[in-house]
């Protein structure tokens, strides 16, 4: 190949990295409106808070006693949670709880959609509201999701993620960056459109808007999806809070990574045949969603076409010489413990991550069932 093509490739997957988190906002400005706020409604509608719990016997009284909290904020609220076949103390930690909070014991682990599925059919109640089991919730989320479903045209609300260690380690300084990064497009996106595909640390649905989630596909996603392909709206209520520790293990982030990727790519191939023939949609979540899945390999193409560029003009010794310089630079710069070193290594690996979800997707591998995260459960929500 010749040193243009070459060049030009690089910048085009250089470009396609990049999309996602900064010429996609920029386009969102072009058209965003300034909504109004939304209208606070005559009369609250009933809530339900569901949740799904594995082993998760050192955060499940303090969730139980956070949902208990937020649900004195409203007249009439349920409170759920399924416990998926835990082999340690949470079943028995829900004990002192059973008058307020209606248990769902499972002897055989069948995932976590499936849960949800089970504890929206028992519900009764006007809103759904999804939380995780290591996620505390601030005590006014209830009043703030509220108003958004005066407009007939919203289906689901998605909370505002706050990660409350980031200071912790250099996984959990570049995952609490990058997550801030993400609720600001949300914002531009709710603003502009709708937000494309919620976060189960906190979102909304009206109950009616409810799809069954397959067993082996992650639930957050495919249900926030199904209602924009429906037509209804999602917006984010940016006052209501949901509070998580962010991993702080770069094995521990890797790993989700991996799991996270590999599920929300399992819903694409599932739902993709229904987004292409809406255009705005189809932007939205490709610029949003698919290219930031495959960052990792648009990241590599745009190096690989680069030193091939290099190579077409130099001689392949000192074009060589001065990778492996480079490389050996940033791993003493990594091994001293050098910080934004060790920042741009944990964003890297959690591209390599995800671009190794995408790749077990495609070959066929599910992930119904998970295990919580040891290093964002070590010492509690906060």
């Amino acid at each position: 190949m010749t040193f243009a093509i070459c060049i030009g490739l690089s910048v085009f997957f250089l470009l396609l990295s990049i999309h996602p988190f900064v010429t996609y906002p920029l386009s969102l400005m072009l058209v965003r409106r300034r909504p109004s706020p939304p209208v606070a409604p005559s009369s609250l509608p009933t809530f339900a808070i569901c949740v799904c719990a594995y082993n998760e016997e050192r955060t499940i009284a303090e969730k139980a006693r956070n949902m208990i909290a937020v649900a004195e904020a409203v007249p009439n609220c349920e409170l759920f949670i399924y416990v998926d076949g835990a082999s340690d103390r949470t079943l028995e930690r829900l004990e002192p709880f059973r008058d307020r909070i209606n248990v769902v014991a499972a002897e055989v682990r069948r995932g976590k959609s499936h849960g949800m599925n089970v504890l929206v059919d028992r519900c009764t109640a006007d809103i759904v509201v999804f939380t995780d089991a290591n996620v505390e919730l601030d005590l006014i989320v209830l009043p703030e999701i509220a108003p958004w479903f005066s407009d007939p045209a919203v289906g689901c609300v998605c909370g505002h993620l706050v990660y409350s260690n980031p200071d912790e380690s250099a996984m959990s300084s570049s995952g609490s960056l990058y997550w801030r990064i993400e609720e600001a497009i949300k914002q531009l996106e709710s603003d502009a459109y709708s937000v494309v595909g919620a976060d189960g640390s906190l979102f909304a649905i009206r109950r009616t808007a409810h799809h069954v989630v397959p067993d082996d596909i992650i639930d957050d996603f495919y249900i926030s999806m199904k209602i924009l392909i429906d037509g209804m709206r999602v917006v984010r209520a940016p006052n209501a809070l949901a509070f998580e520790k962010s991993a702080t293990s770069t094995y521990d982030e890797f790993r989700r990574k991996i799991r996270i990727a590999c599920q929300a790519f399992n819903v694409h191939r599932l739902i993709w045949p229904e987004i292409w023939p809406r255009p705005a949609l189809a932007y939205c979540y490709v610029s949003h969603r698919l290219l930031k899945w495959v960052i990792g390999y648009n990241l590599l193409l745009a190096g690989l076409f680069f030193l091939l560029a290099m190579l077409a003009v130099f001689p392949p010794a000192p074009v060589l010489g001065a990778v492996l310089i480079v490389i050996a630079a940033f791993a003493l710069l990594v091994a001293a413990k050098f910080g934004p070193a060790l920042k741009t290594l944990a964003m890297l690996l959690s591209f390599a991550g995800t671009a190794w979800g995408v790749w077990r997707s495609v070959r066929g591998d599910r992930f119904q069932t998970w295990t919580p995260t040891p290093s964002a459960r070590a010492s509690g929500h906060r």
